[in-house]
């Protein structure tokens, strides 16, 4: 289990949720949350990367908007507030406290000599984005939304990326997963991962669309995948 902390940004300071491994294993994970805040979902995604040794920081990127809240999709209620958080959301000031987490993980005195990153939903493309626009060491996208309206930025992707897809998602229709496909198709950085019946949050678990073997899947990935690029 873990505990929020503060995490100090150039414009005010945020809450974060962190999961410390017993022993570190000097690499950290930021993880980025849906578009439900930092809720019980991101809370124990974190707790499970610190049990495979990572320091793993899931920040607040609502706090602009209503600092600390935490939504299920349980609710009509809870959908429409938050898709209200996401509609309004800073994409720009989101990143820029992305990568103010990641300077946070690196400057703890465990050290965390090399961070990455892994985000769903809207954590997905912020974690496209963080990529791109950050010096995070690796990062990993469940179900990005939007990333194909931003290929533009694939060029300035330095560390590795993992991109997972639902073949089924109801919020990236086909021609946009072509789209992410074909404009990501010649870059090195890149590896792209589909699965073939599978809607959009196949790995919330409680979630509606859990998909249990689809997930197991991606996470398997996405767990070597950091073996791999962090240590």
């Amino acid at each position: 289990m873990g505990g929020e902390i503060t995490i100090q940004g150039g414009d005010g300071e945020f809450m974060g949720y962190l999961a410390a491994p017993v022993t570190p294993a000097g690499a950290g994970v930021v993880v980025i949350q849906e578009i439900f805040g930092v809720n019980k979902v991101m809370r124990d995604i974190a707790d499970g990367l610190a049990a495979d040794g990572y320091v793993a920081l899931c920040p607040d990127l609502f706090w602009r908007q209503e600092p600390g809240i935490q939504l299920t999709d349980q609710s009509e209620a809870e959908w429409a507030r938050a898709f209200e958080l996401f509609q309004s959301f800073d994409v720009p000031k989101g990143i820029t406290d992305i990568d103010t987490t990641i300077a946070h993980l690196r400057a703890m005195p465990d050290g965390s000599a090399k961070v990455g990153a892994v985000g769903y939903c809207l954590g997905g493309l912020l974690a496209y984005l963080t990529a791109a626009r950050t010096s995070v060491d690796c990062a990993v996208g469940y179900y990005g939304v939007g990333i194909e309206g931003m290929l533009n930025e694939a060029g300035a992707i330095k560390g590795q990326l993992m991109l997972h897809i639902a073949g089924e998602d109801q919020f990236v229709p086909p021609d946009a997963q072509i789209q992410v496909r074909e404009g990501l198709a010649d870059n090195s950085h890149v590896a792209i991962h589909s699965y073939p019946g599978a809607d959009h949050a196949f790995a919330r678990i409680g979630g509606e669309h859990y998909d249990q073997a689809a997930a197991d899947l991606a996470n398997g990935r996405s767990r070597d995948f950091f073996h791999a690029n962090l240590g």
